[in-house]
Order: C-alpha cells, then sequence, then structure tokens
C-alpha cells in the first residue's frame, strides 16, 4: 500500500490517473456524505480506520469530517493544520457532519492544537460566529484565520484575522513556532479560487501558488508533516437518508453543476501541485 492510499467515497478523484492505489469504499458514500449518526461512523471506522495509510486522498468536502477519523491512529503529540474556506467548528448538531469536526479532533489527547488558515465564508464574523467553538479559541487550543479583505477596520483586529498583504507574515511566523513539532496537514480544495479548485463549496481565495508556498514553509521550519489528506473534490450528491439530504440541501451553496470533465482535469492539476509537498 506505500504510504499514500486513495479512498474512493463518491468517485471524485480518477483512480485510473493517480499514482497509488485505490480502496473502494463507495457503498459508505452516501451513507457518509455531509453527516452521519455516530453509531455508523464507528461501524466505518472499525471496517477502515486500523488500515489506512498516513496520506489519504479520498472525495468532496462534504466528507471532511470523516479527517476526525484519520487522525486517531496518531499517538504522539501534533498540531492539525486545515486549509479551508470554513472553520468546520459549527458546535451544533449533527455530532458527525463535515461543518463540526473540529471539535471532533478536539476531543483526542494527542491534538495539541488546531489551526485553521483561510476561512472565507461568513462562519467566523457576527452573528454565525455564535455558533462557533469559542470557546476552543479563546483558551488557544483553536485558531481561526479568516480573510478579513473588504471587512471593516474593526472586523480586520479580529483574532487570526488575515489579510492578502499580511498572511504570509503571519504564517512564517506560525509554521517558525511549529519546528521540531509533529503536524498532520489537511486540504480542503474548497480553499481555493474558483479557477484552480471545482468543489461542492464556496470557493476560497487562496491559489495554488500560495499553498505550495505553506507547504513548502512548514518543511523548512523543520516542522514534521507525519500525516495528512486533501479532500474537496467536486462529486454529485448522493444521500442515504431523507433527513441528511435535506440538511446537506438546505446548508450547501446553489452553485451551477460543473462540467465532470473538465473539473477532473482541474482538480488533478491542483493534487499533483500539492501532493509531492504534502505527502513528501
Amino acid at each position: 500500500m506505500g504510504n499514500a492510499l486513495h479512498l474512493n467515497l463518491d468517485n471524485a478523484w480518477p483512480a485510473e490517473a493517480l499514482p497509488f492505489q485505490t480502496r473502494d469504499a463507495t457503498a459508505w458514500g452516501p451513507k457518509l456524505r455531509f453527516s452521519a449518526p455516530a453509531k455508523l461512523i464507528e461501524e466505518f471506522c472499525r471496517e477502515t480506520g486500523g488500515e489506512l495509510p498516513p496520506f489519504l486522498l479520498y472525495g468532496s468536502g462534504d466528507f471532511h469530517h470523516l479527517t476526525a477519523l484519520w487522525i486517531r491512529s496518531l499517538t504522539e503529540p501534533f498540531v492539525l493544520v486545515s486549509f479551508d474556506n470554513h472553520p468546520d467548528w459549527d458546535i451544533r448538531p449533527p455530532r458527525w457532519g463535515c461543518g463540526g469536526w473540529v471539535n471532533r479532533a478536539l476531543e483526542l489527547p494527542a491534538v495539541k492544537k488546531i489551526s485553521v488558515w483561510g476561512c472565507g465564508n461568513f462562519e467566523c464574523w457576527w452573528p454565525r460566529q455564535l455558533f462557533g467553538n469559542r470557546r476552543a479559541e479563546r483558551e488557544g487550543r483553536l485558531e481561526v484565520h479568516p480573510w478579513a479583505d473588504n471587512r471593516p477596520i474593526s472586523d480586520q483586529a479580529r483574532r487570526g484575522a488575515i489579510l492578502r498583504a499580511n498572511w504570509r507574515e503571519h504564517f512564517s511566523r506560525f509554521a517558525a513556532a511549529l519546528a521540531g513539532s509533529n503536524v498532520y496537514v489537511t486540504i480542503d480544495l474548497d480553499c481555493l479560487r474558483r479557477e484552480e479548485a471545482v468543489t461542492n463549496w464556496e470557493s476560497g481565495r487562496f491559489d495554488l501558488d500560495d499553498l505550495t508556498w505553506a507547504l513548502t514553509e512548514l518543511r523548512a521550519a523543520n516542522a514534521h508533516i507525519v500525516s495528512g489528506d486533501i479532500c474537496g473534490a467536486f462529486s454529485p450528491p448522493v444521500y442515504a437518508r431523507r433527513k441528511q439530504r435535506f440538511a446537506a440541501e438546505m446548508d450547501h451553496p446553489k452553485l451551477p453543476a460543473p462540467d465532470l470533465a473538465a473539473a477532473a482535469r482541474i482538480n488533478l492539476h491542483a493534487f499533483k501541485t500539492l501532493w509531492p509537498l504534502l505527502a513528501g
């Protein structure tokens, strides 16, 4: 199996174009997409979680909550670095959902801190930030770094806020402080501009040069990227339960359906650019 695996939940990635093995998990995809009962999550974990390599490529960002499963195998203390257009810090039900998985990760004893970079949507700002895990943020266990360009000056003073003009300076200091630390890196492609990634969610403001620079900066600072994952490629949504479908359709932005062949080409380019820097 090596150190990498494509876990195919939803055919978001063309297996024949990938340089490592694919494992078919498409039977699980509709059950786990967007949200899932805890019992089902644990059943999936028992079936797959103990046999996974350190670096994973998997489906749409609708499955990002599974990152909180991938990191269970890490026993040494580590910092989780997330590049995501969403903070995924929502404290409301469901317990297992792509919008609140950061809270499941914070429950694990090996997680020293989580730092989320590139949030571009409204969840980090009043009033929606009321639904986020502000307690973990105040305690320093969780950092969120939302884009504050085009926000009022008062918002630009928000804890963790970044601007296009200064985010690299902030990230360089962050990376330097990780020297010698174990790091898990998760990348949701929706953190990228729409020209560079096609996803099921709103597009972010990073470009590929930004992420390649950030990954290089982590390695140059002697942070040990021990594991990581990439998700966020577009796939047509399929759900197993009516309530799951209803909640997902209410939460997702109303985006036009993309050309699937073009989406695959764009996302593969992003993968080929980022994966060597992530997995080494």
